[in-house]
């Protein structure tokens, strides 16, 4: 996961606002469109191969889901905008997939941008996914940069009419996409806190640079965490003041507590980044009582050795008249002097609990 501080294109600047012009990887492959259109008793569900068979649901009473999973062919998204009178800006927002959540109210619909995260167990590592969301009267648009997402569980209720889905409105379907997405953030997290716990017993047994390494990489991707999930707070606060007319206070009920996940969500990245720091600190005290430890080592070798160095200083001059060398048991003599030395140093070492 590469951490991007600007997410603008420099291309884009000097353009008019709301001029498309999709960010990414320049993808190249087609835009996938689904359509869900339901209502109490039935439900509809289809795939579209052009855009234009899903016009004709603007006009019908019943709710419609339309999904677009691919955000990169902006004609494409300039007729669905024309169709169900999308602002420019809007659309310009959609293809432009660094946006922070937000929630715009532009009285005939609202724009919503979230955040949606699945985690790579292969690559042990989150990827962040930007999701656009159009609420209407009875339609609600969902943009998604890829296939692939986190509303399985949404289409499962609609398909079986489970719940209370079927006979709400387009603003409780809005709920469920955003209450789908953050509850999927509560998994993610888990990886991630137990990704903290293998580093915390590495760190405790074993740390190398590879575990250095893994702990500024879980700093980064903590931080990025924050940056696309601490704005949703304010983006459920909108939708609970109920403001807009599209949000009925039936629904308020369940945004309330979306707000009060997204709320545990934002402690809990809090925490994971607190001990992130705090792994990074272990692990550089480590180091250093490591260091300490092997120079403690070497400087009690070093002290044994300063006055064995220096008898052996004295007797290894070339003088001519020095008695002890005349000694039969002068050799013996100076290593009996040698091993004392070392003994009581050592002694005297582990007493002081130097050893």
């Amino acid at each position: 996961m590469k951490l991007k501080i600007i997410g603008k294109k420099i291309k884009e600047i000097g353009l008019p606002p709301g001029t498309l012009v999709a960010s990414g990887d320049g993808r190249t492959e087609s835009v996938r469109i689904t359509v869900i259109d339901y209502d109490e008793k039935n439900v509809q569900e289809k795939s579209i191969v052009n855009v234009e068979e899903c016009f004709p649901f603007r006009e019908k009473q019943s709710v419609t889901w339309i999904n677009v999973d691919g955000v990169h062919d902006t004609g494409l998204i300039e007729r669905i905008g024309s169709t169900y009178g999308i602002h420019s800006l809007s659309l310009e927002d959609i293809v432009n997939t660094s946006q922070r959540p937000k929630c715009e109210d532009y009285d005939t619909y609202l724009f919503i941008v979230l955040k949606m995260l699945t985690y790579d167990e292969a690559e042990k590592c989150t990827h962040i996914e930007q999701v656009s969301l159009l609420l209407g009267t009875n339609f609600v648009i969902s943009f998604q940069e890829k296939e692939g997402d986190v509303f399985n569980a949404v289409r499962e209720r609609i398909r079986n009419a489970k719940g209370r889905i079927r006979k709400m409105k387009a603003d409780y379907l809005a709920y469920s996409l955003i209450d789908a997405i953050v509850d999927h953030y509560f998994l993610v997290l888990e990886k991630i806190g137990e990704r903290v716990e293998v580093l915390e017993e590495a760190l405790i047994s074993d740390p190398k640079s590879e575990t250095q390494h893994a702990i500024h990489t879980l700093k980064r991707e903590t931080l990025l965490l924050r940056k696309s999930i601490w704005p949703l707070r304010e983006v459920i606060s909108i939708l609970l003041r109920g403001e807009s007319s599209l949000i009925h206070k039936s629904t308020g009920v369940y945004m309330r507590d979306v707000y009060d996940h997204t709320i545990q969500i934002i402690d809990t990245i809090e925490t994971l980044r607190d001990m992130a720091s705090g792994m990074l600190d272990l692990y550089l005290s480590n180091l250093s009582n490591k260091m300490n430890e092997v120079m403690k080592v070497l400087t009690i070798i070093a002290t044994i050795f300063i006055p064995i160095t220096f008898v052996a200083g004295v007797y290894g001059m070339n003088f001519e008249h020095m008695p002890e060398l005349t000694w039969p048991w002068g050799y013996a003599g100076v290593w009996g002097i040698f091993i004392s030395v070392v003994l009581v140093m050592i002694v005297y070492f582990k007493q002081k609990k130097w050893l």
